[in-house]
């Protein structure tokens, strides 16, 4: 028996999938390593790291006592946006391609979001001699909404130094790729290259 799923039940699938990789592979990295832990899958190229992103994308943060406040609000808002949105283009029977990658987007936002609204209450602090613990008697490391972002992937496959004669960064060590982060990351960036690589063919077949 062939079972056809329409747009909005492959997109609810995505979701969904791409939420319950991100989100256990962030409990079972705080539940399993403390803060910095490295293991070497593939050689130096790839590596499992955990750190914890307290602001935005690359550790970049918002000063100030409401700050993090600010950024989770920010955050649910923008999924709501994005939601309304896809919403709009699966009623348009806009191509699957295109709401396939909003979808990956809005599973990325998702699971980032989770992070910042609850690890804070569910969560024990995370140091580097100490792993974290789920539901601690004592309650979590922050309150609700300012729980901090869980990375881990790691590619730092190419290492080396700036030569000396460019300004301002001769000397200067040089790896690519530095950033650590998330499967929820990699699904807002899968899902936005693709829109971009692809634009031409999906703004022609809007």
């Amino acid at each position: 028996m062939n079972i056809k799923l329409s747009k909005g039940q492959l997109s609810i699938l995505l979701i969904i999938g791409v939420l319950i990789i991100d989100q256990a592979s962030k409990i079972w990295i705080k539940t399993n390593m403390s803060f910095s832990d490295t293991y070497f899958v593939f050689g130096d190229w790839f590596l499992i790291k955990f750190i914890e992103n307290p602001g935005m994308a690359f550790g970049i943060d918002i000063p100030g006592q409401f700050g993090k406040l600010i950024l989770s609000i920010f955050r649910i808002i923008a999924v709501i946006g994005i939601s309304w949105y896809m919403y709009q283009l699966i009623k348009q029977n806009t191509p699957s391609g295109v709401i396939l990658c909003i979808a990956a987007i809005l599973a990325g936002a998702l699971g980032n979001i989770i992070d910042s609204v609850f690890y804070g209450l569910i969560f024990s602090d995370t140091t580097y001699t100490q792993v974290a613990e789920i539901f601690p008697e004592n309650g979590g490391y922050a309150t609700l909404m300012h729980g901090r972002v869980v990375d881990m992937l790691y590619f730092p496959i190419i290492e080396g130094y700036y030569p000396e004669w460019i300004p301002i960064w001769g000397g200067k060590d040089f790896e690519f790729f530095r950033p650590i982060f998330n499967v929820a990351d990699t699904s807002i960036s899968v899902g936005v290259l693709t829109m971009l690589i692809f634009q031409r063919k999906h703004l022609k077949d809007l």
